[in-house]
């Protein structure tokens, strides 16, 4: 029996892949939760195998709550399944101790089969995916570019495009503030930017954030 935990804001979305996950003979969805903060008391309670999970959440950031579960839970697995472009955050999930990325656009089937994958140890990405790492494209595109930032500074450019102040990112990430202006920094010239609207403006841009 494959035990899961969903973690997704939308109600909708929990409830849809409950339905269709437990209606598979090995799969039983353990829990359903809102927010990332709230994984680490449930995977403290309660035994999990795979867990699947948004980037985009409340509270804590999935990328920020995927690093922190794997620290205390190495067995787990995550499949991170998002609507944000799988070629932009897939490598940054990946990171971070994911073992697959899915984007919401994709049907039942490759998500049953993602999960099946993933708890047998192995990587999952799109056939897409897979060539995008196997093969570089020799062009500039969002993917290249994407890989000259670190997972931290693709979190730090996620909270700031939504109007976090270099405290609040800080305190969140828990790093301290030097740090973040570190980050900051860092971001500015690897997207070729002198300040934060300008930075964000190319964020978006490349669909970044």
């Amino acid at each position: 029996m494959i035990r899961i935990l969903i973690v997704d804001s939308h109600p909708i979305v929990r409830t849809g892949l409950e339905l269709f996950l437990n209606n598979k003979p090995d799969f039983n969805v353990v829990g359903k939760l809102n927010s990332g903060i709230e994984i680490f008391e449930f995977v403290r309670r309660h035994k999990v195998d795979v867990i699947i999970s948004e980037v985009d959440l409340p509270e804590l950031n999935g990328i920020t709550a995927l690093r922190a579960i794997k620290k205390e839970n190495t067995e787990v697995n995550v499949l991170m399944f998002s609507h944000q472009p799988e070629e932009i955050y897939a490598i940054s999930t990946l990171k971070a101790g994911a073992s697959g990325y899915l984007n919401k656009t994709a049907d039942v089937d490759t998500l049953e089969a993602a999960i099946r994958k993933i708890h047998n140890g192995e990587i999952s990405l799109s056939e897409k995916m897979d060539k995008h790492l196997r093969y570089e494209d020799t062009r500039k595109s969002r993917s290249r570019l994407f890989k000259k930032l670190s997972t931290r500074e693709v979190e730090v450019l996620k909270l700031l495009s939504i109007g976090r102040k270099n405290k609040e990112i800080a305190e969140e990430l828990d790093i301290n503030e030097k740090t973040v202006s570190t980050y900051k920094a860092r971001l500015f010239k690897k997207l070729n930017v002198t300040n934060i609207v300008d930075l964000i403006h190319q964020a978006k841009h490349h669909n970044l954030t």
